[in-house]
């Protein structure tokens, strides 16, 4: 098929290798632009940009797909169908319409759960078992349109890092198999009243309230892992929690149990497997106490 490809970040990637590889046209690539990074803040394009210039394939980068000559230079491309994958943008419903099977998006999520901007974050904090792929016919409302495919994976204890990883690849893998046969995977309306919303995370999401239940942010942890990272205050001093485990222990919420630095909550209690001191790498529990010793007693923030 003839495809405009449109994505970002790292997440995108695997799926723009794949259609690729499998031997589809891609017309243009489409990604936002180029973003300051680094201490020199230097343009550094997008994961999916590179990747297209590795591949030898055209790139566009528009800040907007609203202004008229933009959508006409999107029809113009003549494409079979739109792939999108955590593109940034909004698709106004000219670009929508343009490609002669519409545009395809890979959602990381079992939709209508999870619509929005962070569905694999708010999937491991809301404690779900399972989470996966939807490919979606795009419409007009955000992430309400047709399923044509859907696509599982175990949540168990990985974290949000871990399975976005999984879930590109799941996604790359799914998108080539619906578009190999596109008739052979008709759309299939939402229930809307099972939707729920994954907005954006929120910084002050990332800060850790130990007065919850042990569960809660063992979840939180892994949902914000490894960005931004969830985090609490040593002494005055921010600390990320990368990776933790529930453990036996009760106290005053906050106070380190013991040597192995088992911190009391709300109900239960954790103990820190990874963490990161800013500025540093991040490191396990072992090695972070060596350098930064942590006494009984000990009272976080």
């Amino acid at each position: 098929m003839r495809i405009i490809f449109m994505g970002t970040p790292d997440f995108a990637v695997p799926a723009l290798t794949a259609l690729h590889g499998a031997g589809h046209e891609i017309a243009c690539v489409y990604t936002q632009p180029p973003r300051p990074a680094g201490r020199g803040k230097k343009l550094r394009p997008s994961p999916v940009q590179a990747k297209a210039k590795e591949l030898g394939l055209p790139v566009r980068s528009p800040a907007s797909l609203k202004p008229e000559e933009e959508k006409d230079a999107f029809a113009a491309l003549g494409a079979d169908v739109a792939v999108v994958a955590a593109y940034g943008l909004i698709l106004p419903r000219a670009v929508l319409d343009a490609p002669e099977h519409g545009c395809l998006n890979i959602h990381a999520s079992i939709l209508p759960r999870w619509r929005g901007a962070a569905p694999i974050h708010r999937a491991v904090m809301a404690g779900d078992e399972e989470t996966g792929v939807t490919i979606m016919q795009m419409e007009a409302g955000l992430d309400t349109g047709p399923m044509r495919h859907v696509v599982r994976t175990p949540v168990a204890r990985k974290t949000t890092g871990e399975l976005t990883e999984e879930l590109a690849r799941m996604g790359a893998d799914a998108m080539v198999e619906v578009l190999t046969d596109l008739p052979t995977f008709p759309p299939d309306a939402q229930d809307d009243a099972r939707a729920s919303h994954a907005p954006k995370i929120d910084k002050a999401e990332a800060r850790i309230d130990w007065s919850d239940r042990a569960e809660a942010i063992e979840r939180q942890v892994r949902g914000l892992a490894p960005f931004p990272g969830a985090w609490f205050e040593l002494e005055g001093e921010r600390v990320k929690l990368l990776l933790a485990e529930t453990a036996e222990g009760s106290g005053a919420p906050g106070t380190v149990l013991d040597s192995d630095m088992t911190i009391a909550c709300g109900s239960g209690a954790i103990r820190p497997v990874r963490l990161q001191r800013a500025g540093k790498p991040g490191m396990e529990r072992d090695e972070f106490l060596h350098g930064r010793p942590v006494a009984p007693g000990t009272v976080l923030s």
